[in-house]
């Protein structure tokens, strides 16, 4: 039995809308979390980076206009880890998504090859 699956999302983002259709076509059950009116806390975000194993600085969606407004590129060098997180939970679009765990693994962002190693049931 294979363990359901947790994806923060954007429903109106294409690349969510693969990523879902993808995880569906590997038939894995999902829980469908919105990125922006369901947020993931400053705990849920230190969960989930603590079992990515990557950089903090790769969960910002560095391409997304609230980064560029915000002028984030020369601010994040200067903010700690916490002030990171909490800017990340204050604003599901600052988030890069998907986010998908199974609560032992994390993919950020999508790449059919990638989904396709990670969560394919074989």
């Amino acid at each position: 039995m294979t363990k359901r699956l947790t994806i923060y999302e954007y429903p109106k983002c294409g690349t969510c809308r693969s990523a879902v259709k993808s995880l569906k076509a590997l038939g894995r059950e999902l829980e469908q979390r919105h990125i922006v009116e369901a947020t993931p806390t400053v705990d849920e975000l230190k969960q989930l980076l603590e079992i990515s194993g990557v950089d903090l600085k790769k969960f910002f969606n560095t391409s997304g206009d609230v980064y560029r407004e915000q002028g984030l590129k020369d601010k994040l060098p200067l903010l700690s880890e916490d002030e990171k997180l909490a800017l990340l939970a204050s604003n599901g679009m600052l988030i890069k998504r998907p986010i998908v765990t199974d609560g032992e693994t994390v993919t950020i962002g999508y790449k059919q090859e990638n989904y396709e190693q990670v969560w394919g049931l074989n």
